[in-house]
């Protein structure tokens, strides 16, 4: 699947939807979603390359399982196959989200069938049914931090999602616009404030600011030091670019605060976890500030 287009299988046939232009990863999924009629709808990039099986082993793991909605898979970096691109998903309290073991070696200790916050959108399978109540993609956010905002919906309606380590998938990072796009950046940063606001707990979500600050004193100093992804930026004027991608992030995501704030009103219609236990769920999967920025 691309941004403009989505196969979709109906029985044995197999439909192609084709737009004339690039609607997003969000709209075009939607699209599939809908023409799609199976208990499952399976999610996989174009830069990702599945393994033998991998498809097989998204859908036993529904078996007997009810209130598992999503599934998510072992997700190898395509260049060193021998290291995790990502096991599931964790987030940073200012709405911000990683992979969950991003860059570890693949040593075994992300071999073991468990509960993990969201699947990563790149190769994921999700219950039609489950779907079918919550609504899919919010095609406000475009790209990037799309499957977190669906992911943290559905477990706010009380879906589970559970990590599935046969389930292997090779993928080629930040292939779509690159790991150095200021768009990219400008995407990230503008979503993670969309999420915070249509689906945080209200005492989380006052104390965004404070998160961010102290993600973005966190980066400051790794950017002194020459580490993490603001390495990816070099000099000051990568520098430059990277605040400039921040600040136009935050600024396109103020003027879709309102329509967020009218989406938060409608989530009571699907909740089923209380604003305590997403407060719990989250502190359960937060990601260490030292990871996020390695």
């Amino acid at each position: 699947m691309v941004a403009n287009e989505f196969v979709a299988g109906r029985g044995a046939p197999i439909q192609l939807i084709r737009n004339r232009e690039n609607r997003g990863f969000c709209a075009a999924n939607n699209q599939g979603i809908a023409a799609a009629d199976g208990r499952f709808i399976a999610l996989l990039n174009n830069d990702a390359e599945a393994e033998p099986g991998w498809l097989s082993a998204l859908v036993r793991i529904f078996d007997g399982r009810h209130d598992v909605g999503m599934a998510a898979s072992k997700i190898l970096v395509y260049e060193e196959p021998g290291r995790i691109d990502k096991a599931g998903h964790l987030i940073y309290l200012d709405g911000q989200n990683r992979g969950r073991g991003m860059g570890a070696p693949d040593d075994g200790r992300y071999d073991q069938i468990e509960e993990a916050l969201w699947p990563d959108g790149c190769a994921a399978m999700y219950r039609k049914e489950m779907l079918d109540k919550i609504g899919g993609f919010d095609e406000d956010f475009f790209a990037y931090g799309d499957d977190a905002e669906l992911g943290l919906r559905a477990r706010i309606a009380g879906w589970k999602c559970l990590y599935v380590p046969d389930a292997v998938v090779r993928h080629h990072r930040g292939s779509t616009l690159g790991l150095q796009s200021s768009r990219r950046l400008q995407l990230i940063e503008r979503n993670r404030v969309l999420l915070a606001v249509k689906l945080f707990p209200a005492g989380l979500l006052w104390r965004n600011w404070m998160y961010y600050a102290a993600r973005l004193a966190a980066g400051a100093w790794a950017a002194f030091r020459g580490v993490g992804e603001t390495a990816l930026f070099p000099g000051w004027r990568g520098k430059l670019r990277m605040a400039r991608a921040l600040v136009t992030g935050d600024m396109q995501a103020l003027r879709l605060v309102p329509r967020m704030l009218r989406k938060r009103r409608d989530i009571g219609k699907i909740r089923k976890l209380s604003a305590r236990q997403v407060r719990l769920l989250l502190n359960r999967y937060r990601i260490p500030l030292a990871d996020l920025l390695k």
